[in-house]
C-alpha cells in the first residue's frame, strides 16, 4: 500500500496507475478543499453534529458517456429508485456536452470512460458540508497538501 494525498491519488487515477469508482473520485475532490490533515479534522469536528444526507447516484446514459446525477441536480428524479426494483433506465440520445450546455443546476459526475471523470457542482451543500472541487481528469486545478 502507498499513502497518497488526494491530488496525488487523482493524478494516479488520471494516469491509469490506480482506479477507484466515481463516489470515491467525488470524495477525493472534496478532500482537495483541505490543505492539511489538521484543517480537515477541524472542519470535521465543527460540522459533526449537523447530520448527513443519505443519497444515491442515479445513472443517466447519454450518447457518448454517462452522468451520475446526485441530489440537487436539476435532472435528479424526485423519487429515485433506491432498491432497483422499479428497473428505471434513464437515457437520452443527446451528447454529454449538449446536456451540460442545456443545464444550469449541477450536482453530477460526468463519466466519459473508466478513467475520464469530471465533477460538476454549483449547488449549496447541505448540513454545512463542503462541495468537492470541480475537477476534470484532464485538468489539475487543485492544491491540497493532505
Amino acid at each position: 500500500f502507498q499513502w497518497s494525498s488526494p491530488p496525488e491519488a487523482i493524478e494516479r487515477f488520471k494516469s491509469q496507475e490506480i482506479w477507484f469508482p466515481p463516489p470515491q473520485f467525488y470524495e477525493f475532490c472534496r478532500l482537495c478543499n483541505f490543505s492539511s490533515l489538521k484543517e480537515l479534522q477541524q472542519f470535521s469536528s465543527a460540522r459533526a453534529l449537523e447530520g448527513c444526507e443519505r443519497w444515491m447516484p442515479v445513472m443517466l446514459s447519454a450518447a457518448d458517456g454517462f452522468i451520475q446525477l446526485l441530489p440537487g441536480d436539476e435532472l435528479y428524479p424526485e423519487d429515485p429508485d433506491y432498491t432497483g426494483e422499479k428497473k428505471i433506465i434513464m437515457s437520452t440520445d443527446k451528447k454529454v456536452e449538449d446536456l451540460m450546455k442545456e443545464g444550469g443546476i449541477f450536482h453530477r459526475i460526468v463519466i466519459k470512460d473508466i478513467n475520464n471523470l469530471a465533477v460538476y457542482v454549483n449547488i449549496q451543500a447541505k448540513y454545512k458540508h463542503i462541495n468537492p472541487l470541480m475537477i476534470k481528469c484532464d485538468n489539475s486545478d487543485y492544491n491540497s497538501r493532505l
